[in-house]
Formats: structure tokens, C-alpha cells, sequence
């Protein structure tokens, strides 16, 4: 017979690493886990990128089994809010769940979170639709709220010949002759041992700079904290099955490195470097990456190939499914407001952007497209495949106003506009009443 549930609270950044062997065999059991949640990548981050004091591990153990865990961090920007650990440069924020004990574990995860929504806004951006999380916003008894976040490109996760039979006749004629220039050209593809992932990590950022020179690229991209996290976290990643680091050569020169992350369910087109001289030799990246990335796939991996947040008009040609990702606010009563700030932060974003647009159209200067605005990544972020820049500041992401895409559940209805949120997010839920 199971024992009951428990809960515990870690703060400390040693008992983090600690949780390495529990954190991954819980990683293996929740199917709906991203290599962005693995202990390797989440580790790693909170060394470069955490701040001391600000940690928050939620724990769920049944029988001594870590069953379900939350990686969170403190900010106050301006207020208390609860983040995912991963920040801007993971692509999804998740919890994790082990699924043969989920309903359970869900429930006495959002029991352990809940103590600290009574304090803390807590705020889930970025998480792919089905991802763990929603196990514990389905039982959330306090106000909570739903809504619309960046925007992935997404393709099936078959061979590169059945990729190019989904395009048009012509389109799939230009790939397969740009297929055939990259073979005349004497591209190589080489994976790298998990021994030489460390070099081949700072060959790509080298070559990603060089990719970028004089152009506008993520500063992040180029910083040392930055290549550090991505040489710690990768190396175990590559030793266990969730990355792969691919370099391309001709003559042996390596002119190109290439870093796709794996999960059960995900492959996604993480980063790459390419030299300049691939775009002299007339080489279509592109489709050089997307050929690699096609072949570590196999019939019982991934089902997905994610090109990863963005919408760059080259992901396009590939006819990918859009799907966006999801923000996910949980407070309870005395927290209820900060969730209406940040809805009315969202909508005024928003429409702010949407009045500048038309301005632009007026003033005849064209203005930002708000389709591509809508699809951009977060936090001065960018799709790391594209090296494109996005300005827009935090909390303006969510792409649509609560009247279209906010669901508030927490208050017994659905939000119609940013002053049904505010009066409905205050409202405790018919199920928190129960209690």
C-alpha cells in the first residue's frame, strides 16, 4: 500500500545538486518533460544566472520516491512573483510529474504551492501546451489564469525525404537541389563525442558570433556566463541521451556546429554557429541543419520536431504548425491583485503596440508587422536557431488581451476584458470555498 503524500521546500543551492539522480529518474518518468527540465540544464542555469537567497525547490516524495518537483526562483519585479527556473534562454518552463502517480502527486504539489501564492504571485511562462504544469492549474483551488505566450513552429518528427514530400512541387525541387549542393560542396556531418562536447560548444559560439558580426544578434548569446551554463549542462546532457552536438566540415574545416535537444516526446533546434563561408560557397544552412537534425530521430524517439520559439519567415517554408505556448498565473486571495496587474500590464502592452503599428501604417512608414510581433520570444530573447533579437520587455508576450485568450477559472468564469479580470481575479474559487 503507498504511503501518503509528502511535501518539502529547498532553498539550498547544494541540496540542489545534490538532487541530480532523484531529479533525473523523475525526468524519465514524466512523458511530457523538455530537455529544458532536465537536472543537467536547470543546474547549470541557476549557477550562471541565480541569484543567492532566491531559490525554491517544491518536492513531492511518496515512499522516499521524488514523484514531482517545481523549479522556482523568487523575483520582485516590482512585486513577489515565483518563476521557473531557466529564464529567457530555455524555450519551455514546466513542471515535472511522474505520470503512473500523477493525479496525486499533482494535487499535493499544488497543495505545496499554494502556501506560497498566499505571498507570491506564481508565474508559468512559457510552457508548451500539455506540458505538466496544467495537472496542477487543473486542481489549483485559488484564482488562476491562462493565457497566450510566444509562439512555436513545429514540425512531425520524420525523415528529411518525407519533409520535403509536404512542400509544394517546386518548393520541394529547389530543397532537394540545395540537398544535392551541400553533397557536391563535401559537407560532412560529424557527431561529437561526449569527450569533445566541450570544444565543440565554444567552436559554435565562436562561429556564431563570426555568423553574426555587424549584425544584430542576442548579447546574451555572446557572454560568458552564457557559454559557461551551455558547457557545463551539455556535456551530461549528450552522456544521457537529451543533446547532440553535430559538426559540419569540409576538408576537414569545421564550418558549422549545431545543437539539437532531445526528449521523449521533443527534438528541438536549439543553437548553431556557421562560418561565413558556408554563405559564399552558396550553402543553404537551413536546410543543412534541418537534414541533421532529421537523422537523430528514430521510430521509438520524439514525435515532434520543434523548430522552437519564433516565427522567421525561412521556418515557414517548411509548412510547420504553429502552436503557442501558454502563461499560466496562479495566486491566491491575497496575491489575486498582483495577477491583475500583470493582466492589465498585458493588455496595455498590447494595445499599445497595436496603436504604433497603425501609426506607422498612417505615417506610411509600414510599421512592425504585429503578426511577427506576436510570435516573438520574450525578455529581449530570441529564436536561438535564427539569431534574431526581440526587444519587447517582460509580460508582453502574451499575444492576445484577456478577451480572446485569457481564461480566468479561478473566479467562476471566463474574463471578457482587462476590467473582468481585475473584479474576477479577486474572487476565490467555488473549489477553494469547499475546502
Amino acid at each position: 500500500m503507498k504511503s501518503a503524500f509528502s511535501t518539502e521546500l529547498v532553498t539550498e543551492e547544494t541540496d540542489f545538486a545534490e538532487l541530480a539522480a532523484d531529479w533525473e529518474r523523475l525526468y524519465r518518468r514524466c512523458s511530457a518533460a523538455t530537455p529544458f527540465q532536465s537536472h543537467a540544464w536547470l543546474h547549470s542555469w541557476w549557477l550562471s544566472y541565480g541569484r543567492r537567497g532566491r531559490l525554491r525547490l517544491f518536492l513531492v516524495r511518496q515512499d522516499g520516491d521524488l514523484v514531482a518537483a517545481a523549479p522556482l526562483m523568487l523575483e520582485h519585479h516590482p512585486f513577489p512573483v515565483l518563476v521557473p527556473l531557466g529564464g529567457t534562454i530555455s524555450d519551455h518552463t514546466d513542471v515535472l510529474i511522474d505520470d503512473e502517480r500523477a493525479d496525486g502527486a499533482a494535487a499535493a504539489l499544488a497543495e505545496g504551492l499554494s502556501a506560497a501564492a498566499r505571498t507570491a504571485l506564481i508565474d508559468f511562462r512559457e510552457v508548451r501546451p500539455g506540458g505538466a504544469i496544467e495537472r496542477v492549474y487543473d486542481c489549483w483551488g485559488g484564482p488562476r489564469l491562462r493565457m497566450q505566450d510566444s509562439l512555436c513552429l513545429e514540425l512531425p518528427a520524420v525523415p528529411m525525404d518525407e519533409l520535403v514530400s509536404r512542400l509544394p512541387s517546386r518548393t520541394a525541387q529547389r530543397v532537394r537541389a540545395k540537398l544535392r549542393k551541400l553533397r557536391a560542396l563535401g559537407v560532412e556531418r560529424h557527431v561529437v563525442s561526449p569527450d569533445d562536447v566541450d570544444a565543440a560548444l565554444r567552436r559554435l559560439l565562436e562561429l556564431h558570433r563570426l555568423q553574426w558580426d555587424g549584425r544584430k544578434v542576442t548579447s546574451e548569446h555572446l557572454r560568458s556566463r552564457f557559454c559557461e551554463h551551455l558547457v557545463r549542462s551539455v556535456g551530461p546532457m549528450v552522456r544521457s541521451g537529451n543533446a547532440v552536438v553535430t559538426e559540419f566540415r569540409i576538408d576537414d574545416d569545421v564550418l558549422a556546429v549545431d545543437l539539437t535537444l532531445l526528449s521523449r516526446r521533443l527534438a528541438g533546434a536549439y543553437l548553431y554557429g556557421a562560418h561565413p563561408r558556408l554563405r559564399e560557397h552558396k550553402a543553404d544552412v537551413a536546410v543543412m541543419l534541418l537534414d541533421a537534425c532529421t537523422r537523430h530521430l528514430h521510430a521509438d524517439g520524439p514525435s515532434t520536431l520543434s523548430l522552437l520559439r519564433g516565427s522567421e519567415s525561412y521556418k515557414h517554408h517548411w509548412r510547420p504548425e504553429a502552436v503557442p505556448n501558454r502563461r499560466l498565473l496562479l495566486a491566491q486571495r491575497r496575491t489575486a491583485p498582483l495577477m491583475t496587474a500583470v493582466a492589465w500590464d498585458v493588455v496595455v502592452r498590447r494595445r499599445g503596440k497595436e496603436l504604433l503599428h497603425r501609426l506607422g501604417n498612417l505615417a506610411g512608414g509600414g510599421g512592425p508587422n504585429p503578426q511577427a510581433a506576436a510570435t516573438e520570444a520574450p525578455h529581449r530573447e530570441c529564436n536561438h536557431q535564427s539569431g534574431r533579437r526581440h526587444s519587447s520587455p517582460p509580460g508582453q508576450r502574451l499575444i492576445k488581451s484577456p478577451r480572446t485568450s485569457g481564461e480566468h477559472t479561478g473566479g467562476g468564469g471566463s474574463a471578457t476584458d482587462a476590467v473582468g479580470v481585475a473584479e474576477a481575479v479577486g474572487r476565490p474559487s467555488r473549489k477553494r470555498a469547499d475546502r
